[in-house]
């Protein structure tokens, strides 16, 4: 793990899906966070020596068989600890209080009224509008507690420990339907864990740079492209560190967007001094996709079969001791449980775990604790080409899972040239940097249409725009009518095989951004 000073925050993983929202938070407020397992120990805490300690929310009860718990030592070591919903609910329990199921659940925003100056909610309004999501809720305190907010329906809504560093909320401050969410972290980390803030970007990048050359020494690496954000940062910041001793591989699976092998070659060759080698694979990718419509089959087929064509590849390079992944933090924590915490696994990533160890290559993967947006700040300090920084995010496994059910070369030529359309008229209205990503997804029916004068039974297009910081979380965007009916119009007018256009209005959750 890389970090730029011994300031960090430990977020105790009890399963909940925005752990990683937590740990965003922390880094807002330009404080280091690391999510770990509940089952870390306190003696292995105490020798991190964190400023300060979160405990997630979890989907389980406090007071049921197997329910994900810590050690209670934890509380107990003077470190600051601020517990979520679950993580409030099981400090109070350890510390003698009784958690039962409410009455009434609260779920969505919810008026929350505080009932004094704690440290928790310095320089806030008596009155705040929080997110609520629990169905049970602490009923009883010992003395040693005192309620520091409540709502109708929630007597402890917050609380403080009299005479510990315990501090608990039963809503989610760490979500951006808790408006001052991110003032009562804040408080959390400076007016109560006595943090100083000095986690920075352009500091990261200079401890990675001197960390990967300390790593590799003179020694070489190997990195795969993919033309994204990530593999592109990732090759700027070891080519930064060790040079020319780079050598960078590019794999046309036939599953790219139009032009995508063209740009990433040229742009790379136009911004990079490093050893560049392409690969096309098209036919043996399409080859191996044939008949397979599991999306989850797909994603590993896709990833086994960039495996094989990478290491062949890689083996034709003398010297190499390193291979260099993109991986981010999010990668990560959805395909592995952090430190083996509860969190539900929701799709597995090639990218994460991929490279089989006959490689006989140490890993390098300087990105895996960041985040994206922080990933684009690195990009911008390191003078990379916007193209690349702004790009939206683009999946692994390509154009395979934006077409629900067999891969095809007749459906990838649909779902290129509808999504070629979507950029193009998004781009040209000036939304690009505003949507975080927009894209085609070729579905697996056939409906009714009218071409000309004759009837027709073709392809449906869906179309899927959303609004994020953190990818965790989505709302779909709100493309205006007049461009979705431009959409439309294009698609149906110029991609053979489509008679009909529509919009994904879900949200993250319930539904993912990518449609498999």
């Amino acid at each position: 793990m890389i970090e730029n000073n011994n300031e960090k925050i430990l977020i105790l993983d009890f399963g909940s899906q925005y752990a990683q929202l937590i740990a965003r938070r922390v880094r807002e407020n330009n404080v280091f966070s690391e999510i770990v397992s509940h089952n870390i120990t306190a003696n292995e805490i105490r020798q991190i020596n964190p400023k300060g300690i979160i405990l997630s929310g979890g989907p389980a009860s406090v007071y049921v068989n197997n329910a994900p718990k810590c050690e209670t030592a934890i509380i107990n070591l003077g470190i600051p600890v601020l517990g979520i919903c679950y993580g409030m609910q099981l400090g109070c329990q350890m510390l003698g209080a009784t958690v039962k199921p409410t009455k009434t659940r609260e779920y969505g925003r919810t008026s929350c009224t505080i009932n004094n100056n704690s440290n928790l909610f310095k320089s806030l309004s008596k009155d705040i509008v929080v997110w609520m999501s629990h169905g049970d809720q602490v009923v009883e305190l010992p003395q040693e507690f005192e309620s520091i907010a409540h709502t109708n329906n929630c007597p402890y809504a917050a609380i403080k420990h009299k005479h510990k560093a315990f501090y608990g909320v039963q809503f989610h401050p760490e979500v951006t339907h808790t408006p001052l969410g991110i003032n009562i972290i804040r408080n959390f980390l400076y007016g109560i864990c006595g943090c100083n803030g000095k986690w920075k970007i352009h500091s990261y990048i200079e401890k990675s740079v001197n960390d990967i050359c300390k790593q590799v020494g003179k020694a070489k690496v190997v990195c795969g492209l993919s033309g994204g954000v990530d593999s592109a940062v990732t090759a700027a910041l070891i080519n930064k560190a060790i040079g020319r001793n780079l050598s960078c591989i590019f794999v046309d699976n036939g599953l790219l967007r139009n032009y995508e092998a063209e740009e990433v070659i040229k742009t790379f060759r136009d911004n990079f001094t490093v050893d560049l080698h392409t690969i096309d694979a098209k036919e043996r990718f399409l080859t191996k996709l044939e008949g397979v419509t599991d999306p989850e089959k797909k994603r590993k087929i896709i990833g086994h079969e960039f495996i094989e064509v990478f290491k062949e590849e890689a083996k034709k390079i003398s010297g190499v001791k390193f291979l260099a992944q993109g991986t981010l933090y999010p990668d990560v924590i959805e395909s592995i449980p952090a430190h083996g915490g509860p969190t539900v696994t929701i799709k597995s990533h090639h990218n994460v775990g991929g490279l089989p160890a006959e490689l006989e290559f140490e890993l390098i993967e300087p990105l895996r604790f960041l985040f994206k947006d922080e990933v684009r700040k690195i990009g911008e300090e390191l003078g990379m080409p916007e193209i690349l920084v702004w790009r939206h995010p683009f999946p692994g496994p390509g154009l395979a899972i934006r077409i629900i059910g067999e891969v095809t070369k007749q459906r990838l030529d649909i779902i290129r040239n509808a999504d070629k359309v979507v950029i193009e008229e998004v781009q040209k209205a000036n939304l690009y940097r505003s949507i975080a990503q927009c894209f085609a997804v070729l579905l697996p029916m056939s409906t009714v249409g009218v071409m000309g004068d004759e009837r027709s039974y073709e392809n449906v297009i869906a179309i899927r725009a959303v609004e994020t910081t953190d990818f965790m979380t989505a709302d779909w965007y709100r493309i205006p009518n007049e461009l979705l009916g431009l959409i439309s119009s294009r698609i149906t007018n110029e991609v053979k095989g489509v008679n009909r256009v529509v919009y994904d209005i879900s949200t993250k959750p319930p539904s993912t951004i990518e449609w498999e």
